[in-house]
């Protein structure tokens, strides 16, 4: 963990797209990691493994709000306290993945070199958030249909030893929460996010976890996510504390706008704009490899 000398310019930058972020995240209650990395990367020019270290350290400060915040019982940690395992051995892989793409350094193309750790991050995100994206507009889109969505995806799958949670319906396969934690935590850790941009809809349509429950639970678990990935992003040297400084600052300030602002616009509105923004991403991300990869 080092500050490499950031101009108090480029911290005002940081410090707005942060506030920026924020203020998505608290307009549609989820973590902005996602938004915060290509951002600091594409339009800030943050080497990619700083912005990610920036991104993972960033969301243990909101985490920890939110969870002060709540008056959690013991047995809502017993989800989490499963998935722990599963957790932390992703975080781990997932940053180790990082660290060696950062070593390896670049790739020779026709006429230029591209950072290896770059491309392997921004083409997960970009895979990753389209995805996300078109799942978020097919959902609203079916429930604008009086439709439903089948839940549980892998809830019935049967790999002892099993355990009953309070937050599902019948028993759950130990096994398949802790792989759940990992591939999680290994997003988390590579890409620097807090896991809740998947966590959730893996939580509700992947696990069958009732809505109503699945607050307080994810919340422990983004909070352990984020507590993981400091401490190894902060072991390999990519995380920046003027940096990550500048972000809360900003993230603070919009946070508390964006969530004011959230509670003008319907559940199903904010959905939908959250799948549209999610694309936009993707698509800025897009332009960002074409520019990477075409000569």
């Amino acid at each position: 963990m080092y500050s490499s000398g950031f101009s108090l310019l480029e911290l005002f930058l940081a410090a707005v797209a942060g506030a920026g972020v924020g203020f998505l995240s608290g307009l549609f209650g989820i973590g902005g990691g996602f938004l915060l990395v290509p951002v600091l990367n594409i339009v800030l020019k943050v080497p990619v493994e700083l912005a990610i270290g920036a991104g993972a350290c960033q969301v243990l400060g909101p985490s920890t709000t939110s969870l002060l915040a709540r008056d959690v019982h013991r047995h809502q940690l017993r989800l989490p306290l499963t998935i722990t395992g599963g957790l932390f051995v992703g975080v781990f892989c997932g940053a180790q993945v990082l660290q060696n793409a950062k070593l390896y350094g670049v790739v020779s193309l026709p006429g230029k070199t591209v950072p290896l750790a770059e491309l392997v991050v921004m083409s997960i995100y970009l895979v990753l958030l389209l995805v996300l994206g078109l799942f978020a507009l097919w959902e609203v889109r079916v429930r604008n249909k009086a439709g439903s969505i089948r839940r549980g995806w892998f809830a019935d799958v049967r790999f002892p030893p099993y355990a009953e949670f309070p937050e599902f319906t019948g028993s759950m396969s130990v096994p398949i929460l802790a792989w759940f934690g990992l591939v999680i935590g290994f997003f988390a850790g590579l890409l620097g996010m807090s896991g809740g941009l998947i966590l959730l809809p893996g939580l509700i349509y992947l696990l069958g976890l009732k809505t109503h429950q699945s607050v307080t639970g994810s919340l422990v678990i983004v909070w352990i996510v984020a507590v993981q990935s400091t401490v190894v992003h902060a072991w390999h040297d990519n995380i920046d504390i003027a940096l990550v400084m500048s972000l809360l600052f900003g993230g603070t300030i919009g946070a508390r706008l964006g969530s004011e602002f959230s509670e003008k616009l319907g559940g199903r509105e904010l959905r939908q704009r959250f799948g549209w923004l999610l694309l936009a991403t993707a698509l800025l991300i897009a332009c960002r490899l074409g520019r990477l990869l075409l000569p």
